[in-house]
């Protein structure tokens, strides 16, 4: 079911997950503000909704997202030419939702090319499925800028600081194959392949995980990526399970297994949590 009407993307709720489709074939998705705006409406959109229980994030046509639109030339990135613009950016970076604070789970499709602020926007999401052959690379130092996005903060998680840097500095191109074996995407398929299997992996979350386990679990995740006291996190983890234990959705989760039948949970994703996480 298509809902709200946008000019760059298109949003689709399809059962309980959410597609949203970067929607510039003719510009191969490149992003906009604009684009950067309507995407963030649509993440607050699904992440407000219970019923969906997943996002997925593709691109129309035959690839993801060509970078930023630089059809300002040489003024792409100054912002000072704009103070209207600048406003807004400063506002919505302020106001915005950050897709690692929120609690749906969103599974980027890459289905082709994706470069610049087209791979940086995906490292910000918790699964990449990519096609084989997609052309991916960090080109900011090339364009004589730096990578954005928070990228210099996750990458070097994903896939270390030596290898991190060599990607950033560089601004190299390599494939999606590429990016599995150093742990950027999770897998890569043939590029027909790659929004089935991130609808798929969607589904099956939707159907079969917990709503607020997996908000859970991401939130904790994230938070741990930056806490230096092992012995804090376990404490905090321990917590999290020993209150969801007592909780409806992990009796109907066990109920459900051995009954052998789908589960139906209770549990809002959004529901208010006695721990700090």
């Amino acid at each position: 079911m298509t809902t709200a009407a946008y000019e760059t993307i298109v949003l689709d709720r399809q059962g309980r997950v959410g597609l949203v489709t970067l929607n510039r074939p003719e510009r191969r998705n490149a992003y906009t503000p604009r684009m950067g705006a309507e995407l963030r409406d649509a993440f607050g959109e699904l992440e407000a909704d219970d019923e969906v229980r997943a996002i997925v994030v593709t691109g129309a046509g035959r690839h993801f997202c060509a970078g930023a639109d630089l059809a300002r030339g040489g003024g792409t990135f100054d912002r000072r030419t704009d103070d209207e613009q600048r406003t807004r950016d400063r506002q919505q970076v302020a106001e915005g939702l950050r897709a690692w604070e929120m609690r749906t789970p969103i599974i980027a499709a890459i289905n082709g090319s994706a470069v610049g602020v087209g791979i940086t926007l995906p490292m910000q999401w918790d699964v990449r499925i990519v096609a084989r052959d997609a052309k991916l690379g960090f080109v900011f130092n090339r364009r004589g800028v730096l990578p954005e996005a928070n990228s210099t903060w996750i990458v070097p998680r994903l896939v270390g600081v030596s290898r991190a840097m060599e990607l950033l500095l560089t601004g190299r191109m390599f494939s999606g194959e590429e990016a599995v074996e150093m742990g950027l995407a999770s897998r890569a398929v043939d590029a027909e392949a790659v929004l089935p299997t991130a609808m798929s992996m969607a589904q099956d979350i939707a159907e079969n995980v917990a709503p607020l386990s997996a908000a859970v679990t991401k939130r904790l995740v994230y938070r741990f990526l930056a806490e230096p006291d092992r012995n804090a996190a376990q404490e905090l983890e321990g917590r999290a399970f020993w209150w969801l234990g007592q909780q409806a959705d992990a009796r109907e989760g066990v109920s459900a297994f051995l009954e052998k039948r789908p589960p139906d949970w209770k549990l809002s994703k959004r529901a208010e949590l006695p721990f700090e996480a």
